[in-house]
């Protein structure tokens, strides 16, 4: 609930005042949904499906900059997913301070979940496909999130989810042909000029994000074939500099994954 307080005067200048600081210290009622990566950790403030603020900090920070957001907003429930070690004391902590539900294979999603070993299966990916269901309602969808690793996931138009893939992302490539060969060297990631490389590091720019690139349109291709009227979603930290060089019709949506949280927590809160 808004923090209240009530003022008795006799003028009306005063009266005005009073409204115009009771405006300025309301804080709206909120979810906070948390996203823990391998390498960083996204944040978002929603008002009912609407997201109001986005925070993307350190791992390192995620007690203390949940503790900022507190200040800022009101917060009624909030939920967490992790692909990173998140330590009990971290753990007991966020929970002292907003009631949490962190994410689980066994936590309730609208989606029946065919998956042959869902204890192995990624929160991160879950969250996908809760986002994928409710912003494309009966559709076939394939959620493609480029970060640390590039995953594939398909939910159809019945709201099973059948799988995917995980293959290698963006920057884990760059740094395998430097960390397991000899003499190659540490680039990051660039545009290549031209796809002939015509040196060795214009080689490495062809054949990483050109073969990036071929892969995801040879598995969209691949689920165009068997499913009609495929909607594919684009997310993850390399999904703005991988849209732009797609021939694919896509959605491209950075925040896809938080979006996901805050409905999982939505469908929870309403049962």
């Amino acid at each position: 609930m808004a923090n209240i307080i009530c003022f008795f005067t006799s003028t009306k200048e005063n009266l005005k005042k009073s409204i115009v600081f009771l405006k300025f210290i309301k804080k709206a009622i909120v979810n906070l949904s948390v996203d823990v990566g391998n390498t960083r950790v996204k944040a978002a403030v929603f008002e009912e499906d609407k997201l109001i603020e986005l925070f993307v900090f350190d791992t390192k920070r995620l007690l203390s900059k949940v503790k900022e957001i507190l200040k800022k907003y009101t917060i009624a429930n909030g939920i967490l997913s992790s692909v990173a070690l998140i330590s009990e004391f971290e753990l007991q902590k966020l929970h002292e301070i907003v009631s949490f539900t962190v994410v689980s294979y066994q936590t309730k999603v609208p989606f029946t979940n065919t998956y042959a070993t869902p204890l192995t299966l990624g929160v991160d990916r879950i969250a996908l496909i809760v986002a994928a269901k409710k912003e494309f309602p009966q559709k076939n969808v394939l959620v493609i999130d480029a970060g640390t690793c590039l995953t594939f996931d398909f939910i159809d138009k019945e709201a099973t989810y059948l799988g995917g893939a995980i293959s290698p992302g963006l920057k884990m490539r760059y740094a395998s042909l430097h960390q397991f060969t000899a003499k190659l060297p540490s680039l990051e990631v660039q545009t290549p000029i031209d796809f002939i490389g015509n040196s060795t590091n214009e080689s490495i720019h062809v054949g990483v994000v050109n073969g990036l690139l071929s892969e995801i349109e040879g598995v969209i291709s691949r689920y165009e074939k068997k499913f009609l009227d495929l909607t594919v979603v684009l997310t993850g930290g390399d999904a703005n500099f991988l849209s732009k060089q797609l021939k694919s019709s896509i959605f491209a949506n950075q925040n896809f994954l938080l979006y996901g949280l805050n409905e999982i927590l939505i469908f929870n809160k309403s049962k």
